[in-house]
This record gives C-alpha cells, structure tokens and sequence, in this order.
C-alpha cells in the first residue's frame, strides 16, 4: 500500500516567481511549518492508501480521466487561510481559472474511486496551493495579508502527476506517473 494523491505542478518559472514572494516571509516567520518548494503542488484528489493491487487499473482509469481534459491556463493569485484537518490552519494561494479545474479534479476522483482508490465524495473540491501548515489555534491571516496581491504569471497545465507521500521526516513527494491532459481529443483527431 502507498499514501498517494494527483496534483497539477506548476512549471519552474511560476514556482520561482512564489518563492521569491514567499522566501521574505519565511525568513520573518520561522515559527509555522513551510511546506518545501520541492513539495509545491496543487492537488486534484487526494486518494489515502491505495493498495497494490488497483494500481494497474489506477494508472489506465486517471490516463482516461486527464485525457478527457484539455490543457487548461492557470494563474496563482491572492492568498488565504483555512483551518484543516484536525485543527490545522492553512495558508495557501489560490488558483485564478478554477471552474475547468474543479471539472478536471472531478473526473480524476472519479476514475480513482471506480478503480478502488481515492476517498468517497465530500466537501467540494477548492483549488489551492499550500504553502504552510501551522499547529492548532495559529493566526496565519497576517501571512495571507503579506500576500495578497501576489498573482504569478500564467501557465498551461498540461498534465496530471500521480504522488506517493513518504511521510519521513523529511516528507517527500515522489512522482511515479504522469497524465496528458486532452490526449484523448489529440488521438481521436489524428485517426480522422
């Protein structure tokens, strides 16, 4: 079994524009946990322990789902906070275009779902790019402030990348597969 989950990862440029924003920031508030520019994603479906056994079918089923998908534009922007998991805040980016995007997390989730991963639908999907998570009761809204006008330039995303979470310490996220975006489209046209 292995600790997995399916994001978008920006491309090198947009990544180094949020550090140059973001390396101020940690400098000043060395206190909350800074998730490691190594780990930056933004997640479609977070699947939990998916055991061994699904995987080929995982692999056919979420290459489908992103296949269905055209490359879409995205853009980080404005900064927020939320309170996770058992009383975690959270201070992330938002995504600018998300309406194709949650589509897109949809399709995924469902596909992993119908191969026998993936957690069972419940709140809506919500768009985001984590940059911190902080012990219970941390006010993160002064972080959110310094970022609030943060927008990075846009990009493609044209693929999905299926993550194993190794929970160290460190915790690590390794790629293990990766998903076109709209290759089922670009095949049937070519079949034309």
């Amino acid at each position: 079994m292995s600790r997995m989950f399916v994001a978008l990862v920006p491309p090198a440029g947009v990544l180094e524009e949020v550090s140059r924003a973001v390396t101020p920031l940690r400098e000043a508030w060395p206190g909350p946990t800074w998730i490691e520019p190594a780990n930056w994603h933004i997640t479609l479906a977070f699947l939990g322990e998916v055991p061994d056994r699904v995987r080929p079918d995982l692999s056919t089923r979420l290459a489908r789902a992103a296949g269905r998908h055209e490359p879409l534009p995205l853009a980080l922007g404005e900064a927020g906070t939320f309170t996770g998991r058992g009383g975690v805040g959270v201070l992330w980016l938002g995504v600018r275009e998300p309406g194709r995007l949650a589509r897109l997390a949809g399709s995924i989730a469902a596909g992993a779902r119908r191969a026998g991963a993936g957690m069972p639908e419940g709140r809506p999907y919500r768009a985001h790019f984590t940059l911190v998570r902080s012990r219970k009761g941390a006010d993160l809204r002064p972080l959110a402030d310094a970022l609030s006008t943060f927008e990075s330039a846009f990009w493609t995303a044209d693929a999905a990348t299926l993550f194993v979470s190794h929970l160290g310490p460190p915790l690590r996220y390794e790629a293990v597969e990766t998903y076109p975006l709209g290759k089922l489209q670009d095949e049937s046209d070519s079949a034309r």
